[in-house]
């Protein structure tokens, strides 16, 4: 019993001289001295700098002024429910959404930031830029309606935001760029001869758009209404099967609206300029060389609708076989309307919808034959 309490001791003793041995480190002097320890050196202040705290509380103040006016739209259907978003318009209670939001609605509940809750009913609706105006009846201070911009001014590269109510999480707000102007897009309504017609002036930005967001606004930095965001491009869906995005969504340019939604709210419609053609723009180097075309950029005939403004200009479309089947050659080659540049087809259209309305005039300049002339023509509305 003792032999193993000294050899106890002895073990204790042990330990206590290595722990000590850790602890104390002898000098030359014989004095014992504790080691040196590094202490964590302090933080440096992380600077911000005054243009992104100014950018920042741009930022801030633009949502806080603008989200009173942003509503979050929900639909029955018989099919089942939707959702969407909208903005206040006026302060008579009408509600800039897209068509395809109210589309075959059997109710429409509106929301506003404050928490009111009100039935709304369609005014209007306009197939062709997928818009549709919404009246509701509530108190006036309830009306926040929103400044609207001009979509002419607008240049790649600016910075816009959107707020909607993207997959039912209202006023949300997320923030790109113009990534391009002058897109079209298929529209809701069949054209004469099979297809549709387009929708014109689309603005493509690379702000996040997701289902829930259509019918929403999208601001320029001065808190101005400069579009009307519509759709997304994506091959992604979530698991319920609904697009996501993909960095590519569309708005309907605000001078649209400013054209369209006052004469929906008056005669429920709008009357859209149309000439009667149809045609291409996206040239091979092989279409160019089969048609004997001087250039790669204007809008070529390839057909024209019997009684149309362009038939009665006298316009001519491609009519001899070339190389390429399916593709006719001694069409007119349309360079400029009004003088303004035509490169491609969404140059055309961007100008008509933009500036033009049935019974106005235009004139085009195109290529025939090798002989560049000037062509009248008065414009009638979409069939």
């Amino acid at each position: 019993m003792n032999r193993k309490l000294n050899l106890l001791v002895i073990i204790s003793v042990l330990v206590v001289a290595s722990l000590a041995c850790r602890a104390f480190v002898p000098t030359e002097g014989g004095t014992l001295e504790l080691p040196t320890i590094e202490t964590q050196q302090p933080v440096a202040p992380i600077v911000v700098s005054t243009d992104l705290l100014e950018e920042q509380n741009m930022l801030v103040n633009l949502y806080e002024s603008v989200y009173p006016g942003v509503v979050s739209i929900q639909v029955l259907t018989e099919a089942g429910g939707g959702q969407g978003s909208g903005f206040v318009f006026d302060k008579q209670g009408h509600i800039v959404t897209n068509y395809h939001v109210v589309e075959n609605a059997t109710q429409i509940e509106v929301i506003f930031p404050s928490g009111l809750r009100t039935y709304g009913e369609v005014r209007g609706i306009d197939l062709d830029s997928d818009l549709a105006v919404i009246k509701v009846d509530v108190p006036e201070n309830e009306l926040t309606a929103l400044p609207l911009g001009n979509s002419d001014e607008l240049k790649v590269g600016q910075t816009v935001i959107a707020i909607g109510n993207p997959f039912g999480l209202s006023g949300t707000m997320t923030t790109g760029i113009v990534s391009a102007l002058g897109r079209t897009l298929p529209s809701d309504r069949e054209a004469p001869g099979g297809g549709v017609f387009n929708a014109a002036d689309l603005i493509q930005t690379d702000a996040a758009i997701n289902p829930g967001n259509s019918g929403g606004p999208l601001f320029n930095l001065n808190g101005e209404v400069i579009g009307v965001n519509r759709a997304i491009r994506t091959v992604a869906s979530n698991t319920q099967g609904e697009p996501v995005n993909s960095g590519i969504g569309f708005a309907i340019s605000v001078n649209i609206i400013k054209r369209v939604a006052p004469e929906i709210i008056k005669n429920g419609k709008y009357d859209y300029p149309y000439m009667g053609i149809a045609s291409i723009s996206d040239f091979t180097i092989e279409m160019i060389e089969a048609l004997k075309l001087p250039q790669f950029t204007g809008l070529y005939i390839t057909a024209i609708q019997p009684n149309s403004p362009a038939a009665r200009a006298g316009l001519r479309a491609g009519e001899d076989e070339t190389a390429i089947q399916g593709l006719f050659s001694g069409g007119d080659l349309i360079i400029a309307i009004d003088g303004h540049p035509v490169k491609i087809y969404d140059d055309l259209m961007r100008y008509l919808v933009s500036n033009k309305g049935p019974e106005d005039q235009v004139v085009l300049t195109i290529l025939r034959d090798g002989e560049q002339i000037e062509v009248p023509l008065t414009l009638d509305k979409r069939p």
